[in-house]
C-alpha cells in the first residue's frame, strides 16, 4: 500500500505541474520555484506533514518535499538556537540534497558535452 500511496501522491503533484505548464504561461522555472514555496507554506500551516506521512516518497522527493524539509529545518534550528536558526536551519536540513545535486551536476557535465540546443 505504501507504494500505491507514493505513486498516487507523486502522480498528483506531477499532474498539477503538467496542468500548470499546459494551461498557463508560467515558465518551468517559476513552476519549480512555486512548488518549493508551496512546500514551505503548506509545511508552515501544518498541512504538508500529514501528506508526507501518507504519501511517503511521493511527497518528500518532489520539490514540494524540498520546501517542506527547508521549513522543518528552520523550525528545528529556531527551537534549538533561537533566531540564528532562521539562517542556518534550512541549509543544515537540506545539505545532503544540495551537495548531491552539485556533485551529480558536475559529473554529468564531465561525462556529456554541454552545448546549445539546435
Amino acid at each position: 500500500m505504501d507504494y500505491l500511496n507514493a505513486f498516487l501522491c507523486g502522480g498528483v503533484l506531477c499532474a498539477i505541474g503538467q496542468i500548470l505548464i499546459d494551461k498557463t504561461k508560467l515558465t518551468p522555472a517559476r513552476i519549480l520555484t512555486g512548488y518549493v514555496v508551496a512546500g514551505v507554506i503548506l509545511s508552515a500551516l501544518g498541512v504538508y506533514q500529514p501528506i508526507a506521512d501518507w504519501g511517503g516518497a511521493g511527497a518528500t522527493v518532489p520539490l514540494t518535499g524540498f520546501g517542506h524539509a527547508l521549513a522543518k529545518g528552520v523550525s528545528k534550528a529556531v527551537a534549538e538556537k533561537g533566531w540564528l536558526g532562521v539562517l542556518t536551519g534550512g541549509l543544515t536540513a537540506t545539505a545532503g540534497g544540495i551537495s548531491a545535486a552539485v556533485v551529480f551536476g558536475v559529473l554529468m557535465a564531465l561525462i556529456f558535452k554541454p552545448g546549445e540546443k539546435r
